[in-house]
């Protein structure tokens, strides 16, 4: 992919999540001037940054909601519920056209229609839809080699020209009267010219006003230079302001060429960001695992060297101890490394979901908070799937239609809240709506209509288990198949998809008030806590998430209940499996039970093994080839020994 558009695509979908949240914030507030403001910049700035590309069907219906945003900056307009809609169109169409400039590099066919179609949703000045001319929409002016600023750009700077090593391209930058209002800064753009050789600011009349005439908040400088940077690098550093700027092209002679460079060229900065693809961060936390077992391997070493030379065991535990320090910071630089914010994982979700809403005839307003929380890459990256299908089962199943909510006296557009905040080393993850809640009683019926539960079984749920049978694979109380549920697939991904990421999802509602989804996940997924445990003679790993506590008791407090074994611990009889009998293998005797507690479902579950083992951090790898076709298998980790570990998934190993 080419790297401007790699970038553009980074800014781009930046830029339009953040017009989402101010026009978010403006439909509660229409008047709240700082988000007019930073509205307006936004989009200014997308404006700047789609017209690098071939993308005029999005300029100018940026253009015409750009026109819309300063009026009412202004004060000579008003940000109605229609206008408001009208921006969020634009921004959501703009969204889809990044997507197809990412997959295609260019617009689909109907792009023009449809981005007229999206202007005339926008209420004008004039009574119609903001068109701008095609001149404000050029992204540079044509050269002019015979202009009369070129010709005395090229007399003031002779001696630049003379001495440049390559052609030159000469810029005449007019920065627009109103450019402070607009959040602009003429020199910061001028300073980002890469390769600049030359600079002048004159003013734009004849002379520069008197000190009567002044008016500090208006701007009235040309900025006129030249720069040795190519004609796609340069109209990139004026991408802000592409109808505002000039360039033409200077040839240089090789004979004439010199090697003077100006004083001026800026220096490279000495704090810079780096992009790295997330599959070589990936590497380096494999590497990290490596590293991590040849220094578990040094501690039995000295054990061994303690009974030949004390004093030599003594120097390999100093080693040892210093060479731990050193890969705990490495490891606490490496997850630092990879923690992203939440925001651009999440970016499509507003869009997203009033598109669900619409098609519904539903309206919603879906505000998210706390997303500028940073977690690891790969939490990130797996978030938007399970939470898109909670989205899509609160606008579906959760809010109500207009008329419902106005009967229950509330109001006409439901509420969707996405909350996400620090707890300690997790991270918690909060959807809430405010429809019509779940009923236990119809989630009971419809887990016995499904064949999901026996009637007798389903009589036995008290309500908060009637609750997670929602995330049953299968479950759905809709009736009609439609495009967005009725399949019965949905929040069974959901769970899984938390079990995947080594979290937990709860669910709590109120019927008619309301419903929340918690999911609780790790900050960090570079290293995984684990637990070895012994089973016929072999070792198993299993995540420490997903134990509760491990016990050891008499074996003859284990007590033959219907067709299984269960065992009663704190007052509370719990089910017991043999994890060798899970894993068809051969299941060892013994005077004691050594028990690990998990929950399954919320219900507390407890597996028989032979033995414990030790507790270690392991970077964990996904299962592959024979390992991804087996079930109830996690993934793979290296013991300190350097032996290949298999790690279990507990819950899809039970079920």
């Amino acid at each position: 992919m080419d790297d401007m558009l790699e970038q553009f695509l980074i800014e781009g979908r930046d830029l339009v999540a953040q017009a989402g949240r101010d026009l978010a914030a403006l439909a509660a507030d229409p008047a709240d001037h700082a988000h007019i403001d930073s509205a307006f910049r936004t989009v200014h700035t997308l404006k700047g940054s789609v017209s690098i590309f071939a993308m005029t069907p999005a300029e100018r219906m940026l253009h015409a909601a750009e026109d819309l945003l300063d009026r009412a900056r202004r004060g000579t307009g008003v940000l109605d519920a229609d206008a408001i809609a009208g921006l969020l169109g634009c921004i959501d169409q703009t969204d889809r056209w990044i997507d197809d400039m990412e997959a295609t590099g260019s617009l689909p066919a109907d792009a023009e229609e449809v981005g007229l179609a999206a202007m005339a949703r926008l209420p004008s000045a004039g009574g119609g839809p903001s068109v701008p001319s095609q001149n404000s929409l050029a992204s540079d002016a044509p050269e002019k080699a015979g202009a009369e600023w070129l010709r005395a750009l090229q007399s003031r700077e002779s001696a630049a020209i003379a001495d440049a090593a390559h052609a030159l391209t000469a810029f005449r930058y007019v920065p627009d009267a109103d450019c402070f209002f607009r959040g602009e800064d003429p020199l910061a753009i001028v300073e980002g010219v890469p390769e600049l050789v030359s600079l002048a600011v004159s003013p734009a009349a004849p002379e520069w006003p008197g000190i009567t005439a002044l008016e500090p908040f208006t701007c009235f400088s040309v900025l006129e230079g030249l720069s040795t940077a190519s004609d796609e690098a340069l109209r990139s550093a004026f991408r802000l302001v592409p109808g505002q700027v000039e360039f033409a092209r200077i040839p240089v002679a090789p004979a004439e060429a010199g090697t003077g460079r100006s004083a001026l060229e800026p220096q490279s900065p000495s704090g810079t960001y780096l992009r790295v693809e997330g599959r070589r961060l990936d590497a380096l936390a494999d590497d990290l695992g490596d590293l991590i077992v040849a220094i578990n391997a040094l501690g039995p070493i000295a054990e061994e060297a303690q009974r030949l030379n004390p004093a030599l065991a003594a120097r390999l535990r100093g080693a040892h101890l210093a060479i731990e320090r050193a890969n705990g910071k490495l490891r606490r630089d490496l997850g630092a490394v990879r923690l992203v914010p939440l925001a651009p994982a999440l970016r499509r979700l507003p869009r997203l979901a009033r598109e669900i809403a619409e098609s519904l005839g539903k309206s919603i307003d879906l505000v998210i908070t706390g997303d500028k929380l940073e977690v690891d890459k790969q939490i990130a990256d797996g978030l938007f799937e399970p939470l898109l299908h909670l989205v899509r089962n609160a606008v579906d199943h959760g809010i109500e239609a207009p008329d419902a909510r106005r009967e229950a006296g509330k109001d006409e557009r439901g509420r969707i809240a996405l909350g996400f905040r620090r707890e300690g080393d997790r991270i918690a993850v909060t959807l809430s709506d405010d429809g019509a809640g779940m009923d236990p009683d119809r989630i009971r019926r419809t887990a016995v209509e499904r064949g999901l539960l026996t009637p007798e079984a389903a009589d036995a749920f008290d309500d908060g288990h009637a609750l997670r049978l929602i995330f049953r694979p299968g479950f759905s109380t809709t009736v009609a198949v439609s495009q967005v549920s009725g399949r019965g697939v949905g929040m069974d991904i959901v769970q899984n998809a938390a079990e995947a990421m080594r979290g937990t999802i709860a669910v709590e509602s109120w019927h008619g008030r309301g419903t929340n989804f918690h999911i609780n996940l790790p900050v960090s997924a570079l290293t995984t806590p684990l637990l070895v445990v012994e089973v016929a003679q072999e070792r198993y790993g299993l995540a420490l998430e997903q134990v509760v506590e491990t016990v050891r008791i008499d074996r003859s407090a284990l007590l033959p209940v219907g067709g299984g074994v269960a065992c009663v611990l704190r007052d509370r009889t719990i089910p017991v499996l043999h994890l060798g009998s899970l894993l068809e293998t051969e299941p060892c005797d013994g005077l004691h039970a050594r028990l690990v507690i998990t929950r399954i479902r919320d219900e507390a579950v407890a597996l028989q093994v032979d033995g414990f083992g030790e507790r270690i951090d392991a970077v964990l790898r996904p299962p592959g080839r024979m390992l991804a076709a087996m079930r109830g298998i996690m993934g793979s980790a290296l013991t300190p020994e350097g032996d290949v570990l298999v790690v279990l998934d507990i819950p899809e190993l039970v079920a």
